[in-house]
């Protein structure tokens, strides 16, 4: 009987080049696709600007009722096409197509678009050609017009909260020059990074310090794909955890508060909320049947400090404006953490309207100490099986069976 060869191991060198030249590979295929959806979501958000605009130039009449529509479409797209399209966004989108002149980006369309590129488009003010109220414009395609817009549609979002116009080009210019990445932007602009460029006597030494990149401005093909303007314009779910070691403590707590009795009705995890521009994730929602409330759970995994505080109680006064359905009572909030050795849980209840539900609140909802101590066995069970299996205690965990 023959022996059958077995193939050599390639050499390490040879092996580390192939690895090195596809990880190479991947990572630029990514961050391309990842700005291609980019593009092509901020062109249409332009587009769908420019059409409300267009709409509202149709006459007096229909300025007048500009914002009606604006709230009309807002719900009848919503519908449709998932939350991105509120009449909120939709005034941002707006406010896009006006601070991004049509003549502007249409002339950096033309620069770098062949004939081809450029398809006739009938206004959404006509119903028909002949109309004179509006003619037939030349208009680029959408993947055409997508190259008239560089940077992701977070950064223009950011640009549209400067006011003064010579500030907001300066950033832009500067992010392009750059490469800044939508974090090292925000921080640049929070730097007042123009001010003080404006009163610096070495504007070039300035300039040049501004190029550089701190750790935290880096943004992984990954973190761009999750920007939540990146799903929400896909309409794809939203999952996110800081680390592996909160995700697996948030999915053992829905657990067991489940198993805590029928009372507690699961809404949703990582819940995605706006505010202005800013972006947060509530851990976990829950609906109390006999409390007729949401309760709302922020985990920590850390000491307990004021600004969780603080931070739960803006996640209330949203939940209270924009989750809570007519017959219901006020939401409650559980801030949940998990330093080690030290787990805590605390509820905020000063935002109800008056102290008997409060202390209906607090007789019905699990206690603290309860929570506290589930929390901390949960978090040694975790750390167990990482230091049994040879883990980093950092290192991803299957969850708690």
């Amino acid at each position: 009987m023959t022996e059958r060869n077995t193939p050599a191991i390639p050499d390490q060198a040879h092996y580390a080049a192939v690895h090195g030249d596809i990880v190479a590979l991947l990572e630029t295929a990514r961050r391309t696709a990842a700005r291609s959806v980019n593009a092509l979501m901020t062109a249409a958000y332009w587009e769908i600007g420019r059409r409300i605009v267009e709409f509202e130039q149709g006459g007096q009449e229909r300025a007048a009722y500009g914002e009606a529509l604006i709230k009309r479409l807002g719900a009848d797209l919503s519908s449709q096409f998932g939350r991105g399209f509120g009449w909120r966004n939709l005034t941002q989108m707006r406010a896009f197509h006006l601070a991004w002149s049509a003549d502007q980006i249409l002339q950096t369309v033309s620069a770098k678009s062949s004939v081809g590129d450029i398809l006739p488009m009938v206004s959404v003010n006509s119903s028909s050609t002949t109309n004179s109220e509006s003619p037939l414009r030349n208009l680029p395609t959408l993947p055409t017009l997508a190259q008239a817009f560089p940077l992701p549609w977070s950064a223009y979002v950011r640009l549209l909260s400067i006011k003064n116009p010579q500030a907001r080009t300066f950033y832009e210019t500067e992010a392009l020059r750059c490469g800044w990445s939508v974090r090292q932007l925000d921080r640049q602009i929070n730097s007042q990074f123009y001010e003080r460029i404006a009163l610096s006597h070495n504007k070039a030494v300035m300039l040049e310090k501004g190029e550089l990149a701190e750790l935290s401005d880096a943004l992984t093909p990954e973190q761009a794909i999750k920007d939540p303007f990146v799903l929400e314009f896909l309409n794809l779910k939203d999952e996110y955890s800081e680390s592996d070691l909160e995700d697996a403590l948030i999915r053992h707590l829905a657990d067991f508060l489940l198993e805590l009795g029928d009372d507690f009705a699961f809404v949703g995890r990582q819940r995605r909320l706006r505010i202005d521009d800013n972006w947060f994730r509530v851990d976990l929602l829950f609906f109390h049947r006999r409390l007729k409330c949401l309760l709302v759970i922020d985990l920590k995994v850390g000491k307990f400090s004021y600004a969780d505080a603080g931070q739960m109680h803006l996640y209330l006064n949203y939940a209270r404006e924009h989750w809570m359905k007519s017959g219901e009572n006020p939401p409650v909030g559980l801030i949940l953490c998990a330093q080690k050795g030290a787990a805590e849980a605390h509820y905020a209840l000063e935002g109800l309207s008056n102290k008997v539900l409060a202390a209906e609140y607090q007789t019905v909802l699990p206690d603290e100490k309860l929570l506290a101590e589930e929390l901390d066995k949960t978090r040694q069970e975790l750390e167990a099986r990482r230091i049994a299996r040879g883990g980093d205690v950092e290192s991803r965990d299957e969850g708690v069976a």
